[in-house]
């Protein structure tokens, strides 16, 4: 646990740390190291098959000679905050009193920066514990405007997240996320709309409705974390800090006719101002 400094706010420590602020209070359970290497192949097997559920994932590990009752992969799947995007029995665990709101993009052509900025988190394991990685992306581009970790599951780091995307980036017209309690929280809703921003949200069960977030995923994970998984949290953030700039800056796409995030985002934001001048 970091010991708070009595000279310095909680905030100005959170952000010196660049952690949430709740992270200034998190006590990390000890997980076991049978426990840490379950996560990480329940992990990447979805991460590679984001249809499977609670059943196939225990399959999967069979093959592997490993044996997971359902109520320990529920477990498991919970600690990873991961669901199945098939449609299932009604178990999600959506916050009752959290206002889920409809899916806007279905139809919609996304060809300009700043029209759809899109949100979501994931695991990320490391040598030994693990943390969460949100990320907010421009949909038209890819490129990735702001992302954060933190380790715990809690909406502030969401909103943090978005205050600064908002900060440096203006605002988008929509901004798209899944059905999760940190999303469909009053801090994060209240922002979006405190901003003029329409909120979308992808419908249960729904495989494609933020499909540029979950590619990105596949990214990180497979090009960059698991051939280098970092010791502890500060490795962590430094390497996230390299594949980011990497990614934005140096990794071209085929759907981009193969400029960059950047290359993509600042030169069609440019041409956007252009026309409005």
């Amino acid at each position: 646990m970091i010991q708070p400094n009595a000279k310095l706010s909680k905030t100005r420590q959170a952000e010196l740390l660049d952690i949430s602020r709740s992270g200034l209070y998190y006590k990390p359970r000890p997980v076991s190291e049978e426990k840490l290497y379950l996560l990480q192949r329940v992990d990447d097997i979805f991460t590679r098959n984001p249809m499977y559920g609670n059943n196939r994932l225990r399959v999967m590990l069979k093959r592997e000679g490993i044996v997971a009752g359902r109520d320990y992969m529920r477990s498991l799947m919970r600690t990873l905050g991961l669901q199945a995007i098939l449609p299932k029995p009604k178990t999600t665990h959506i916050h009752p009193e959290h206002k889920i709101y409809p899916y806007l993009l279905r139809g919609m052509k996304i060809t300009r920066p700043n029209q759809v900025w899109a949100a979501d988190i994931t695991y990320i394991p490391m040598h030994s514990g693990f943390m969460y990685l949100v990320a907010i992306i421009d949909w038209a581009t890819r490129k990735t405007l702001v992302w954060r970790v933190s380790n715990t599951l809690t909406a502030d780091f969401c909103v943090e997240a978005l205050n600064e995307a908002i900060a440096k980036y203006d605002t988008p017209e929509i901004f798209n996320t899944d059905q999760g309690s940190q999303f469909t929280s009053e801090e994060h809703t209240n922002m979006l709309k405190e901003h003029g921003i329409r909120i979308s949200m992808d419908g249960r069960g729904r495989c494609h409705d933020n499909i540029f977030v979950e590619r990105l995923w596949w990214t990180v994970k497979h090009e960059w974390v698991y051939p280098r998984p970092a010791a502890n949290g500060l490795e962590l953030r430094k390497s996230l800090a390299e594949f980011f700039t990497w990614y934005n800056q140096d990794r071209p796409h085929q759907s981009l006719s193969w400029q960059t995030p950047d290359e993509a985002y600042f030169g069609a934001l440019g041409q956007e101002l252009g026309k409005a001048a």
